[in-house]
């Protein structure tokens, strides 16, 4: 049964994100609402925060678990032209509180200014950098919801082809795999979803990569090869626009070899686990995410 604060923020959902997401409002303005709406939340009780810079990138450690080596690079969502480590750094911090995981939430370099490569180019370089900070590979998971989602798809495809140690696993929120939305959900859910609307999203994957390379496997990792990569979790709404990212993705997975969970939760809408501090379906999603990525690393503490 779903709970009584689910039907409120469905409504306030549908009602307010449309004013922010649509073709009409200047990528600057969506960036300044987003991260107004999003940026107030506190961060969980006992969780701190500290910026750090990155080879010029700026970022947030977001100290969680001191006690072990669990250690989670998380990349936001925006549809690659919005979002910041100030929209999501509670949705990351609770996740990271989830799997007892320290986080680096970065603020990587977004479209339209900054097109594709190079956002995964900085996704790749956080990894890296946390390497070279003593974090074995098999203790780090790369996270993403949306757009981020997608990016940590893109990333761990990219370390895994230039023959660097591969994170733990990937954990996939909502994650928008296939910019050219081919997907058959596209047009089943176009009616249900309460946050996304095509127009919107062909805009911004126009501005992240383009007319020419929508279909680059790196930019669209729908299109490229997964044979190889570390374990991956999904957690979709059954009500989303890119319900058919998640569900081909799981599939060409499984098919390919790699350990793959997908779980495609009734009634939710698109990046749902970012209400954890008030819903407690999302609540419950992130425990479950947690779960996985602690079953994942090689430090169990």
């Amino acid at each position: 049964m779903r709970s009584l604060q689910s039907y409120a923020t469905r409504w306030t959902i549908k009602n307010l994100i449309p004013t922010i997401l649509n073709t009409e409002t200047a990528i600057p303005v969506q960036r300044k609402k987003l991260d107004k709406l999003m940026g107030t939340a506190p961060l969980p009780w006992g969780v701190s925060a500290r910026k750090v810079n990155i080879r010029g990138l700026s970022a947030l450690w977001i100290d969680v678990d001191s006690k072990n080596q669990r250690t989670l690079l998380f990349l936001h969502g925006g549809a690659y032209n919005i979002g910041s480590i100030d929209s999501h750094k509670e949705c990351a911090a609770r996740l990271g509180k989830a799997a007892k995981a320290n986080v680096l939430l970065i603020d990587y370099r977004l479209a339209p200014e900054h097109a594709f490569p190079a956002g995964l180019d900085d996704a790749v370089m956080a990894y890296q950098w946390l390497l070279r900070q003593g974090y074995k590979a098999s203790n780090i998971s790369i996270a993403g919801d949306s757009a981020g989602g997608g990016l940590a798809l893109a990333a761990a495809m990219k370390l895994r082809d230039t023959g660097i140690p591969l994170p733990a696993c990937l954990c996939l929120i909502s994650p928008w795999t296939d910019l050219t939305m081919s997907g058959d959900s596209v047009k089943s859910n176009a009616t249900k979803d309460i946050m996304l609307n095509p127009a919107w999203m062909r805009l911004m994957a126009h501005n992240y990569a383009g007319p020419d390379k929508l279909a680059d496997p790196l930019a669209s990792p729908h299109y490229g090869e997964y044979k190889g990569l570390p374990p991956i979790i999904i957690h979709v709404g059954a009500d989303e626009l890119i319900l058919s990212d998640s569900e081909r993705l799981a599939s060409k997975a499984k098919e390919n070899g790699v350990e793959v969970t997908i779980d495609i939760n009734p009634d939710m809408w698109h990046i749902w686990h970012i209400h954890a501090g008030f819903m407690p379906e999302a609540k419950k999603a992130l425990k479950k995410l947690g779960r996985f990525i602690v079953s994942q690393s090689d430090d169990q503490a």
